[in-house]
């Protein structure tokens, strides 16, 4: 069962499946783009859907791991994104995750 299936009761692509199953493997303090996961998952370029699907159905795997390539935290939701990074030891500063310092 993938990490997604437990609780959402709509079907999931294949695409989206294989999104949550991998942000779900990530371990505490790794952090990826949205555009690392997408070419992961066989999707390169599909960045934006790699968020569309974090949005809708990753309230149960770790979301807050997956940061746009600069760094930056998710638009509206920075403080609570901060949070949880800062919490796995990720340094968080201006708003942006600080990769030279992963």
């Amino acid at each position: 069962m993938s990490a997604s299936a437990a609780n959402d009761p709509i079907e999931l692509t294949e695409f989206e499946t294989a999104v949550l199953d991998l942000v779900a493997s990530l371990a505490p303090g790794d952090i990826m783009s949205y555009g690392e996961v997408a070419a992961e998952v066989g999707r390169p370029g599909a960045a934006r859907a790699v968020g569309s699907t974090l949005r809708r159905h990753g309230s149960d795997v770790p979301w807050w791991r997956i940061v746009a390539a600069n760094g930056r935290l998710v638009p509206g939701g920075e403080q609570r994104h901060r949070e949880h990074l800062r919490a796995e030891g990720v340094p968080v500063r201006n708003g942006r995750v600080v990769m030279s310092e992963l």
